[in-house]
């Protein structure tokens, strides 16, 4: 016989309470990726560079980031309902600097702070969610956590875009007043603050700065890391090792400080360890072909902002559907195997994609996101549930900070390598397709022959076959980049059949 949750003690119908911690949640990762379409409009009015206005959304992150893993040490300070009081004040704080900021600089002031604010909303409501739903709906539970991630994540790019070409791009912070505010009524009267045996003592400040030091210059040189040529700049390379000391640093602080911000001990639980590996290999994928397939469709299909955000519409339908159906299934199914199921839809999905070409159409994409939908809620759901299940409850809300944590990490590393990927991959093979356009080709040289003739009609001779060479030259380069994309896919395809067999190493927790 299970025993009853706080909430159903309570009467606090489980519905209610879903929606009073994912609404603030589910924004706060909005305001990550929502931003990003708004970048050359903000830029153009404060007349940055795009360099500059990147940290409108770095700053975001660093915040984001840092407060995670202190997550823990505040709610036992503060208690569970005030700290979600708190930090829905300091997010809508930070929306309303951001709304009225008169410089770039108290933009980026505005957005550290909304970061602060929205760093915590994930692990604290996943933590929340983990202990109101008795043991046989938990799955239920990580699936609408992951579904609210996944979804933000998705839409996000097409809400901004909306939101700037219609309106302003000040609307994308001015929707996050009013849904704070009812968040803050909602939490107030359906969120019951968790028994904790834990006590703790002063502020780390120590393990704060350390921290503060790890992730500041690591966000810096992901971000700059291409500009200045990654390793061949001298500055990347301090910075990478500055952030390494400061990181390892960290690390042994909060394993030897009775008083530590967060407990890198409880990776010694296998389900965690291993959990928080798959996990973050679920979010590599997801964040990968969100960063890579909207990038193919704009720079080599043509396609505008609207239709690249369109193309991953089916996917976000797909979490959708079978977010019920696998919840589902976990209460009846060995959830190793659910996870497993969930990585081979994601191999399906992403080898799939190392077929594209430039001839295909926009319903090409349906079918292999739909794929991807379905294999990040057969993965997502049952890791999440297994990863946290044999956590002790006095410290699910430090677990699901350090999970969140090292999820936000990977994905940060994700976007950045992708991104280098797709450059340096191009660079590959423009050097060996470069080698065809040659006059010892005969190939190349009838079709440059019959373009220079074509075009000799309406320019010079010398200047049309000079004309037709460029032509062909500028032809090879997308065929480069897309090969570099048919590279990423292989290489992110591979990595999800690796992850299948770590599904089984997790231990199914006894009732």
């Amino acid at each position: 016989m299970q025993t009853k949750t706080l909430y159903e003690k309570l009467n606090i119908p489980l519905w209610l309470l879903t929606i009073s911690v994912m609404l603030p949640t589910v924004f706060s990762m909005l305001a990550t990726s929502s931003v990003n379409v708004a970048l050359p409009y903000i830029s153009g009015q404060f007349g940055s560079t795009t360099d500059e206005a990147n940290w409108v959304v770095t700053s975001y992150m660093i915040a984001h980031a840092m407060m995670l893993p202190i997550t823990g040490w505040l709610e036992v300070k503060f208690t569970r309902r005030k700290l979600l009081k708190i930090i829905s004040v300091i997010f809508a704080l930070g929306s309303l600097i951001c709304l009225i900021a008169p410089t770039l600089n108290i933009l980026i002031l505005g957005r550290i702070i909304q970061g602060i604010g929205g760093g915590p909303f994930m692990p604290l409501s996943q933590a929340i969610l983990m202990q109101a739903y008795p043991k046989n709906q938990q799955a239920a539970a990580m699936g609408i956590f992951g579904l609210g991630m996944m979804v933000s994540a998705i839409i996000g790019p097409a809400i901004g875009g909306i939101l700037v070409e219609n309106l302003n791009w000040q609307w994308i912070f001015i929707i996050n007043i009013p849904v704070i505010i009812i968040s803050i009524v909602l939490i107030h009267c359906n969120v019951m603050n968790s028994k904790s045996k834990i006590t703790i003592a002063n502020f780390d400040i120590i393990g704060f700065i350390a921290l503060v030091l790890w992730l500041l210059p690591m966000q810096t040189v992901l971000d700059k890391g291409s500009q200045f040529g990654w390793f061949d700049s001298e500055k990347i390379c301090y910075l990478s090792a500055f952030s390494i000391c400061a990181m390892m640093f960290f690390i042994i602080w909060e394993l030897e400080y009775k008083s530590a911000i967060t407990d890198f001990r409880i990776f010694k639980n296998r389900n965690f360890f291993i959990g928080t590996i798959l996990g973050s290999g679920v979010n590599m994928i997801a964040y990968m072909t969100l960063c890579v397939l909207p990038g193919f469709l704009q720079t080599l299909m043509g396609y505008n902002a609207q239709l690249a955000g369109l193309s991953l519409t089916s996917r976000a339908l797909s979490c959708i559907v079978f977010m019920v159906l696998v919840s589902k299934l976990c209460q009846l199914i060995d959830n190793r195997i659910i996870a497993a199921i969930g990585f081979i839809l994601l191999f399906i999905s992403t080898f799939s994609f190392t077929k594209l070409n430039l001839g295909v159409s926009f319903e090409y994409f349906i079918i292999p996101n739909i794929i991807l939908g379905a294999g990040i809620m057969f993965s997502f759901i049952p890791i999440t549930k297994l990863a946290l299940a044999t956590v002790e409850k006095e410290k699910l809300a430090v677990a699901a900070g350090l999970h969140s944590l090292s999820k936000c990490i990977v994905t940060a590393f994700t976007i950045s390598i992708t991104n280098a990927l797709v450059i340096g991959l191009s660079q590959v093979h423009q050097n060996y397709l470069v080698s065809n356009l040659s006059k010892l080709n005969t190939i190349f040289t009838l079709k440059s022959a019959a373009l220079g003739a074509k075009l000799s009609s309406h320019l010079p001779e010398l200047i049309a076959y000079k004309k037709a060479n460029g032509l062909i030259y500028k032809q090879m380069l997308i065929q480069a980049k897309l090969l570099s994309y048919v590279d990423i896919f292989s290489l992110f395809a591979l990595l999800c059949f690796i992850f299948i067999p770590l599904c089984f190493l997790l231990k199914i927790p006894k009732d």
